[in-house]
């Protein structure tokens, strides 16, 4: 599919302006990849016509090493760093799987929340989303309405078609938005299809089965499962990993990483524009994930520290509130 320069600025007036909010002078650092540099120029093209003043950063050899090899450091060099957490706003137009694990290292908490900056990932396809501010502000209300009914809430169950039935504890975890409008202080997230509420699960409790038959992150897939990924949930921890090739490559990407088996995230989609398929799938409504590994960096209460942090997607999820009975999803559906 072509994409004309006139889409691209459309969907990059999106990022620009209504997403990140750029105003006059702010500084903007611009984080991109080979793939991916036409889509960081038009960005940049944008902020300096609302008055910005954008650096564009090409980091193709961090993003081609860590796609490679999930041991590869995420943690950018001190360039990097210094550039992100000197700036107003840092856009990231590179890879969605490597974004997504680079979410949770140091530099990005030190941006969010120490220098109060926006942050985010952009998600593919740009030129072509056909997406809305409305449908931005839809997604935003579910999310601000399923954490005022969690809030205070002890345990969720989560079960699926696919044999998931698993219970994890969000008890004295804060709620944790990651919606497509950032806010200075927010944490990083992509944009604009994707949307979700995130928890640093209690690192000692969740327990069950979680079958994993969407995407999973870390292990190289492109999009979905070819066949699900048994894990065996224990005290909070994941005991075993079971299933074809790609379990296989799970178990083995976590093989030797300390607390890597710990389940750190909980989170749900609230978007019904994410598409399936992707790592943005994640953000979709309907679907649950589970990450392995890092909560401390990200999520409010998060006390779990890992080099590694991989989700994996739960499809048609039914998730209820133990505490009250309340469902939010039912076989895929959202109730509230």
């Amino acid at each position: 599919m072509t994409v004309t320069r006139d889409a691209l600025q459309k969907d990059a007036a999106l990022v620009v302006d209504v997403c990140m909010s750029v105003e006059k002078d702010d500084v903007v650092t611009i984080i991109c990849d080979d793939e991916h540099r036409q889509q960081a120029a038009v960005i940049a093209d944008v902020v300096v016509d609302r008055g910005g003043w954008p650096v564009v950063m090409n980091n193709e050899t961090q993003v081609r090493r860590g796609r490679a090899d999930v041991h590869f450091p995420m943690a950018p060099p001190r360039n990097l760093h210094q550039a992100m957490v000197s700036s107003d706003e840092v856009i990231i137009v590179a890879n969605l799987e490597w974004a997504n694990r680079f979410a949770h290292v140091d530099a990005v908490k030190e941006t969010c929340f120490g220098a109060n900056a926006k942050i985010a990932s952009v998600e593919p396809g740009m030129g072509s989303w056909g997406i809305t501010e409305e449908d931005l502000h839809r997604a935003i209300a579910r999310a601000k309405k399923a954490m005022a009914v969690l809030d205070g809430k002890r345990h969720v169950r989560v079960t699926t078609p696919a044999g998931t039935d698993f219970t994890v504890s969000i008890e004295g975890r804060p709620s944790l938005e990651v919606t497509p409008i950032k806010r200075r202080g927010q944490m990083m997230g992509p944009l604009p299809l994707w949307a979700e509420v995130a928890f640093a699960a209690v690192e000692d409790f969740t327990h069950g089965v979680a079958m994993v038959d969407g995407v999973m992150l870390g292990i190289g897939l492109e999009g979905q499962v070819e066949e699900p990924i048994k894990w065996t949930l224990e005290g909070g921890r994941c005991v075993s990993i079971e299933g074809g090739d790609e379990a296989d490559r799970l178990r083995t990407a976590i093989s030797g990483v300390e607390n890597a088996d710990v389940v750190g995230e909980f989170a749900f989609g609230v978007s019904d524009k994410a598409p399936f398929g992707t790592p943005s799938e994640k953000g979709r409504v309907g679907t649950v994930h589970l990450a392995l590994g890092d909560n401390h960096n990200a999520y409010p209460g998060g006390q779990n520290v890992s080099a590694l942090h991989l989700d994996g997607v739960f499809l048609e999820a039914t998730m209820q509130i133990v505490d009250d009975g309340t469902y939010i999803l039912r076989d895929g559906q959202w109730m509230l």
